[in-house]
């Protein structure tokens, strides 16, 4: 009995050791797996995703140039400002004419810089006021990038211009503002007097200047 007794009780403890055995193998390989459920499963690796460029903007300089034409009036809706264009030299000083003070609301184009169209920077020239009353060019200041400027030409076209911006410009620092430097395209400069009045000089201290590129021929 007593020998029965003690071999029963061995084997029920060498097949607890085994099965004990087996289970930390188990456990061992789902550790080192990772495991097989939802909660620990890794994502697969990302794919390479292909990108479309972007369409290009089209060029602002793609409108070409024309041929010399003298302009013969400017029109500029935001404003109200229209007007036939008169020819503009130079004085004796080598300053740029104006139109004469009398008739403020005429406005003139500089003769020895290029014609609205051509490459380069055309110039049109008006009174902020003039005679006591306003001039072409009073509400020049109020304009801004985007808005339009047609000009139009002896050879039968006319020719639209594109605000890039407005400068308020120290007459003293005129020459530094480089309103008539080459450019790459065909261009337009927009001109009167602005800031405050010098009683004593009879002028404006300061100029406006509005910058404008050919969009339309």
């Amino acid at each position: 009995m007593s020998t029965k007794t003690t071999g029963g009780r061995r084997g029920f403890l060498i097949a607890f050791i085994v099965a004990l055995l087996a289970a930390l193998v188990v456990v061992l390989v789902l550790t080192l797996d990772g495991g097989s459920g939802p909660d620990t499963a890794q994502p697969p690796p990302a794919q390479p995703v292909a990108v479309t460029p972007e369409p290009q903007a089209a060029s602002q300089d793609a409108v070409a140039a024309l041929p010399k034409s003298e302009p013969v009036s400017i029109d500029i809706p935001k404003i109200g400002a229209r007007s036939t264009l008169v020819p503009l030299g130079l004085n004796p000083d080598n300053t740029v004419e104006v139109p004469p003070v009398t008739t403020p609301l005429q406005a003139g184009w500089y003769t020895y810089a290029p014609t609205p169209g051509e490459t380069g920077p055309a110039v049109v020239l008006g009174h902020v006021d003039g005679n006591h009353q306003k001039g072409i060019f009073f509400r020049l200041k109020e304009l801004a990038a985007g808005d339009r400027v047609s000009i139009a030409r002896k050879d039968g076209t006319t020719v639209v211009f594109e605000v890039t911006k407005v400068h308020q410009v120290p007459k003293k620092d005129f020459e530094r503002e480089g309103v008539y430097d080459d450019t790459a395209g065909p261009e337009l400069r927009l001109i009167t007097c602005g800031g405050v009045f010098d009683r004593s000089a009879h002028n404006y201290v300061d100029n406006i200047v509005v910058y404008a590129r050919l969009v339309q021929a």
